[in-house]
C-alpha cells in the first residue's frame, strides 16, 4: 500500500522481482492508464461534437 508508483514499468520492474500479489496485482498497473485514456478521447470527441 506504500511506495507505490504510478509508472507502469517501473511497477513491472518492481513486481517482477518481488513477485507475490505484486505480480498478481500488476495488470491493473497497466489496464488503467489504457482504459482512462480511451474513456478521455471519448469524452473528447464527445464534447467535440457538442460544439459542431
Amino acid at each position: 500500500m506504500t511506495n507505490t508508483s504510478v509508472n507502469p514499468a517501473r511497477s513491472t520492474g518492481v513486481a517482477v522481482f518481488a513477485r507475490g500479489p505484486a505480480l498478481a496485482q500488476l495488470w491493473l498497473f497497466w489496464v488503467a492508464p489504457v482504459a482512462g485514456a480511451l474513456l478521455g478521447a471519448a469524452v473528447y470527441r464527445w464534447i467535440g461534437r457538442a460544439k459542431e
